[in-house]
């Protein structure tokens, strides 16, 4: 547990250290300059008060990360639900054709996906725009999130919704009252993985967004892309991290005490 614990935190540790730093050179283990002692000499703002600056585009950022997150991951759960429910009960000619070609995006590259999307993208407007960047999130998320529903549905017995329709209940009913809170740790878990894939999207986001949709990874690969890591990218990376962390710890906190259990209708 504890060489786990070391293994995913540790990489974190750097990057608060250096947010906080004002002067951090090899082979020093720590800071020889804080950002602390130096924030009232310098002329410009360092470290976290440029983060928390309207100069660093952080906060719009981050606003631009979870709506979009957010829109892709409730789109993608509108397609994924029925689709999964029908790859896991029925059975139709071409569904191993359907199956792997919803395989497709994990195996083309990205870059060749965002290039692709641009040239469609420029036809029709959408180049530059919310609605085209939502809909280019749902490429690599949609397998995701289709393939873990599918497994739900294929562990979910049918008594239960048998029962229900026997006893009078509606397909609504069904659907709110039975089939959804059964599904709910399983449409939760894709949920929370849908968005964390949906946050981190660079490419396609930086392709399609034109440089008018700036998010937290685009605004991250700005900071780093001359190749240094200074106490502001830092800080922005720490940020970045901040979104998934947050929503994971919540879907957790959902799925432990059962919340849907009695059903979404209550």
């Amino acid at each position: 547990m504890v060489a786990v614990v070391a293994f995913v935190l540790g990489p974190f540790l750097p990057l608060v250290i250096q947010s906080f730093a004002f002067r951090w050179a090899w082979p020093d283990l720590l800071p020889s300059a804080w950002w602390l002692e130096r924030r009232a000499d310098s002329p410009v703002p360092l470290a976290w008060d440029y983060v928390l600056s309207p100069y660093s585009q952080v906060g719009i950022a981050t606003i631009n990360t979870l709506f979009i997150g957010f829109a892709a991951t409730l789109l993608c759960l509108l397609i994924c639900l029925p689709a999964a429910r029908a790859l896991a009960r029925d059975r139709f000619r071409g569904k191993r054709v359907f199956e792997f070609l919803l395989s497709m995006p994990l195996i083309v590259p990205e870059a060749v996906i965002g290039m692709a999307l641009l040239m469609i993208y420029i036809r029709l407007g959408l180049a530059g725009s919310y609605t085209g960047v939502i809909i280019a999130h749902l490429i690599p998320t949609i397998p995701y999130m289709v393939r873990m529903l599918t497994s739900v549905y294929q562990g979910l017995a049918r008594d239960y919704e048998e029962q229900a329709a026997i006893l009078g209940a509606g397909r609504v009913q069904i659907l709110m009252r039975v089939t959804l809170p059964m599904l709910m740790p399983g449409v939760v878990a894709g949920a929370l993985f849908t968005f964390l894939v949906s946050s981190n999207v660079f490419l396609l986001t930086f392709f399609l967004g034109q440089g008018r949709i700036v998010t937290l990874p685009t605004l991250l690969f700005s900071k780093i892309s001359g190749g240094s890591l200074d106490a502001s990218a830092a800080g922005i990376a720490l940020v970045a991290s901040l979104p998934g962390i947050v929503l994971f710890a919540l879907s957790e906190r959902l799925v432990r005490e059962e919340l849907f259990v009695g059903g979404l209708g209550r």
